[in-house]
């Protein structure tokens, strides 16, 4: 492995099939999932629109992470409630177009990582700690260029951002909860 020319071998905490390298987030083979309770059900949804990425150090405690979503790109499979997630109720895509992420620490914990980072969502940022799970690497890819995989779970309290629509504030019946549980896939191609 080379990284700004120098051979990098990853140290033994590293686990089996791990490569340092900097990797740039493929939209198209990354998915960023949510679900949130409704009512009497849980309503799902996607972002399609992500870019990032990730430095992957020696020692995987090293390493770090960027990506930014475009809230618009926001998908639950209903136009009217897509449109109203767009509005200035939740994520007023208008004034704050996407939220970010910027790992701050990664460390390991019950045999995967946690990775602490700052998440911005209308221009509120707090700190989140997602659970990350390394897929692997394909030295190969696709169309020759390596790839890298995880995959990281959170729930955040849409409240801590600033989004309370729905959230009855005298304690009686919630249309929206303020929990929100969040999936990512993500697939990484080595380069800039």
């Amino acid at each position: 492995m080379t990284i700004a020319g120098a051979i990098v071998s990853p140290d033994e905490s590293a686990p089996a099939g791990w490569v340092a390298g900097k990797w740039t987030i493929d939209p198209a083979h990354t998915m960023v999932r949510f679900a949130v309770r409704h009512l009497m059900s849980k309503v799902h949804g996607t972002f399609s629109e992500v870019s990032g990425q990730i430095l992957t150090g020696p020692n995987p405690a090293e390493s770090t992470a960027t990506a930014v979503i475009a809230v618009s790109s926001v998908s639950t499979g209903t136009q009217m409630r897509d449109d109203h997630l767009r509005s200035a109720d939740f994520f007023d895509a208008e004034r704050y177009p996407s939220m970010t992420f910027a790992s701050t620490k990664l460390r390991p914990a019950d045999g995967g990582w946690v990775m602490s980072g700052e998440l911005t969502i209308r221009n509120v940022t707090r700190r989140v700690d997602l659970d990350v799970e390394f897929l692997g690497t394909d030295p190969t890819g696709l169309q020759g260029e390596a790839r890298v995989g995880f995959s990281a779970r959170a729930a955040i309290s849409r409240r801590d951002f600033g989004i309370t629509f729905g959230l009855a504030a005298d304690g009686t019946k919630i249309v929206v909860a303020d929990k929100v549980d969040i999936v990512l896939d993500v697939e990484a191609f080595r380069g800039a």
